[in-house]
């Protein structure tokens, strides 16, 4: 049966991957992004290869008052969203804490945090009307351990890892289930984010190592979503084989 997929953060990545993914199963979506462009472009794709139904939001999640108005507005026939992916998310810079620029501070906590609890907020009342549905944060191998120069990023995601439990414990009693799956090194516009755009020290970051696709994370996430009712995974930590925690890799420098 056909279920409802709200992703944000899906003009590019991860969310992209997703979008691909649950649309190739023949479920509709709702997709979100800053990008107009981008996110009308993979709607009609989507829609003329997999023959399903897509709607587009051009969204930032960083701003509350658009998300809820977004989402209040939505026609009936999507109101019923079964499952919600928070994967709107981004690293800026990689520098101590002493040279860290405030600007990209905030728009990483706004992003990462204040973004998906205002994307939650707006949606679990609609879950809550059907008794069900299923959100999936995407957090990090930075959420589980900080590394050097990533101070205020890994915090972000220490941060989605405290919101899922807590989200989990108090949507329990409305048969909402709430999982984080978190990836570690993952070849996307990841790095080049972080980077300001320099394409060269983002390829440089996945250099003498095989890292993670988008596609690798979204086909973990579909099974993540597609587990019984009954079954749920709270926690799922996902790494390439070259990659033994946040900062220990094993690279072919030759």
């Amino acid at each position: 049966m056909s279920k409802t997929i709200f992703i944000t953060g899906a003009s590019s990545g991860i969310g992209e991957a997703c979008a691909e993914k649950f649309a190739s199963t023949k479920n509709q979506l709702i997709i979100c992004g800053r990008r107009e462009e981008k996110i009308h472009a993979l709607r009609k794709r989507l829609e003329t290869q997999y023959g399903i139904a897509v709607l587009g939001l051009i969204l930032d999640v960083r701003d509350k008052e658009a998300v809820h108005n977004a989402i209040k507005k939505l026609p009936y026939h999507w109101k019923k969203v079964d499952v919600l992916i928070n994967n709107a998310g981004l690293a800026k810079g990689l520098s101590g804490i002493d040279q860290g620029n405030s600007v990209d501070w905030e728009q990483m906590i706004d992003t990462n945090i204040k973004g998906l609890l205002y994307v939650s907020q707006a949606v679990i009342p609609l879950m809550k009307k059907n008794n069900s549905g299923h959100i999936i944060n995407i957090g990090s191998i930075a959420g589980v351990e900080t590394y050097p120069k990533g101070n205020v990023y890994c915090a972000t995601k220490h941060a989605v890892a405290s919101l899922t439990r807590g989200m989990r414990m108090d949507l329990l009693p409305q048969g909402i289930k709430v999982s984080q799956v978190s990836p570690g090194a993952t070849e996307t516009e990841f790095s080049i984010v972080r980077f300001d755009g320099d394409k060269q020290k983002a390829k440089d970051v996945y250099k003498g190592y095989k890292p993670l696709t988008a596609m690798d994370v979204a086909e973990v996430i579909y099974f993540v979503a597609s587990l019984p009712p009954h079954v749920n995974v709270n926690d799922l930590l996902l790494m390439p084989t070259a990659q033994a925690s946040a900062t220990v890799f094993h690279k072919n420098n030759s």
